[in-house]
């Protein structure tokens, strides 16, 4: 499994080794092993999610506050979508900044998510399934978010068009407004 570090400290990408032959494909979409190999922390994956999206279809920018925060390892099992996180570490020197990974049903990539980055995606293409793994357990009551568009993040979100985006995630606050819980 290829390894790559992104821009922000913590940051990972997992590509797989992928076996293909005339039947199909075979991949390890996942290894606790290789993740702890590259020192990071032992994480009991509590629950899984998946959606499905039609293109443009924009989800984020979320996370969960303390004692609730999630770590996340997300994927596409079917089409493609732009996966972005931002540093929300209030003493972390790249607070503010974002990084964007392409994720591909093809490549079978996987993005590791640390605690204190806000996380979304837009789907690329009709029915694309957005699978993540989470360190804790959904709690409503820990939901933040921070607004996808706003200006001061300079996000650009690679696609054509407007963005189908739902009510709650519309009005969420932007990085000037929002009071970091990391």
């Amino acid at each position: 499994m290829e390894v790559i570090s992104h821009s922000l400290p913590g940051l990972l990408e997992f590509r797989p080794r992928i076996f293909g032959d005339p039947r199909g494909a075979f991949f390890e979409s996942f290894s606790a092993r290789t993740m702890q190999g590259l020192g990071l922390p032992t994480i009991d994956w509590v629950q899984d999610n998946q959606s499905s999206s039609k293109a443009g279809t924009l989800r984020g920018l979320h996370f969960q506050k303390l004692p609730h925060a999630q770590a996340k390892l997300v994927r596409v099992a079917q089409g493609r979508a732009l996966d972005v996180v931002v540093d929300l570490r209030r003493d972390s020197p790249t607070y503010g900044q974002h990084a964007k990974v392409l994720l591909t049903a093809e490549l079978g990539n996987a993005f590791y998510v640390p605690v204190g980055f806000a996380h979304g995606f837009v789907a690329l293409e009709d029915n694309t399934l957005f699978l993540y793994k989470c360190s804790d357990y959904y709690a409503p009551g820990a939901e933040g978010g921070l607004l996808w568009n706003d200006p001061a993040l300079g996000i650009d979100w690679g696609f054509e068009g407007e963005a189908l985006v739902s009510p709650k995630d519309a009005i969420l606050p932007t990085l000037a407004e929002l009071e970091s819980p990391f």
